[in-house]
């Protein structure tokens, strides 16, 4: 059986698999636990009929199960889980938590036009904790040994963190933090990232409006 997923189709680019990160977390589960899918390709800024039908909320991803399209990352890795339970991905709710406040700090700071505003020192704040944690647990990733949903879920956030704040901040996660870097290493590296990523400039074409708005 292969599952239809609708995703983000790139900025002026709609033939080609765009930058959504929310998006890119089910494609990572699907491929981590190989179940086959297709991918449907939707242009965010002039969504087709066909899929305000599907989605009438006009969001990203939704997924058909049993003749049913369901929206929602957590609930579509939830059902994932459910349905395909090898391999499990089930994080260890101790570690569920684990990097959660990155994205909405490094949103906040790639959009500050303010030097003095804090969200900088914010988003240094929360990468020093995933630091520690990925040190005192050992790694390479949140839970251990084993990559698991929380990793699947951070990784794509991570990834347009880097690529969104070298280019419109000139700003790289600080070397100091080696636990960090050795975690994106380990993460980037994987055949499921390299299968699912959207080039990087769909990514920094994704950030633009929102950056300049």
């Amino acid at each position: 059986m292969t599952l239809e997923i609708c995703v983000k189709a790139a900025t002026g680019a709609p033939e080609i698999l765009g930058d959504c990160p929310f998006c890119h977390r089910v494609q990572l589960t699907l491929e981590e636990k190989k179940i086959p899918y297709k991918l449907l390709l939707v242009n965010l800024s002039d969504k087709p009929q066909w899929f305000l039908d599907i989605s009438p909320e006009g969001k990203v991803p939704v997924v058909k199960f049993d003749d049913k399209w369901v929206p929602d990352s957590d609930v579509i890795v939830g059902i994932l889980e459910e349905k395909f339970p090898e391999p499990s991905l089930i994080t260890p709710p101790e570690f569920a938590s684990v990097g959660s406040k990155i994205f909405p700090t490094f949103f906040k700071f790639v959009k500050s036009k303010d030097s003095n505003d804090g969200s900088e020192q914010a988003l240094l704040e929360e990468l020093k904790a995933l630091n520690e944690h990925l040190e005192k647990n050992g790694g390479p990733f949140i839970a251990g040994e084993k990559i698991t949903a929380v990793d699947l879920s951070l990784v794509p956030k991570l990834y347009h963190l880097k690529i969104a704040l070298g280019h419109f901040k000139k700003w790289s996660i600080p070397e100091s933090l080696t636990h960090v870097h050795n975690y994106i290493k380990a993460t980037f590296g994987r055949e499921s990232f390299e299968k699912t990523k959207a080039a990087e400039q769909y990514v920094i074409a994704g950030w633009e409006l929102k950056v300049n708005a």
